[in-house]
């Protein structure tokens, strides 16, 4: 089960980091919905990036998602022996807690209790990006304590 588990996780951590890698190098699949959208002033249809991502920031989170997946390897000991530390349970463990906010959200763009529900972004966020994190929190959780 834990083999199963940190798989499906790195996997996805992974995943999810190669693809800041190829937006943060201009890759332009997707990209218009993985950025919060909100109203133009005046414009009751009319929707715009709340941000424009810098590519080195999505470097960044890119790096920060791939060193997750090398965590969750350290921790179930895949190409090295099993680290047991409890600092490595605690920082998967905090990492798990930042997920669940993010899953939760701002209140105002992101998150399941976001105002801003009308994009295309908006949809994704309820249907899978917060979801998802929710998901991830939980297996990385389960990770750390097992």
């Amino acid at each position: 089960m834990t083999f199963v588990l940190a798989q499906w996780l790195v996997s996805a951590f992974a995943l999810i980091g190669l693809m800041h890698v190829y937006w943060a190098l201009g890759g332009q699949w997707a990209a218009a919905v993985v950025v919060p959208q909100v109203p133009v002033a005046g414009f009751v249809e009319t929707l715009r990036p709340a941000f424009k991502p810098s590519g080195w920031i999505t470097l960044l989170v890119a790096a920060a998602l791939l060193l997750i997946a090398v965590l969750v390897c350290m921790r179930v000991g895949w190409g090295m022996p099993a680290v047991q530390h409890k600092a490595l349970q605690w920082v998967i463990s905090a990492i798990a807690l930042l997920l669940f906010a993010r899953a939760i959200g701002d209140s105002n763009l992101v998150g399941f209790f976001k105002e801003v529900k009308d994009s295309r972004f908006a949809r994704l966020d309820t249907w899978v990006y917060s979801p998802l994190c929710a998901v991830l929190g939980a297996g990385l959780l389960a990770v750390a304590w097992i």
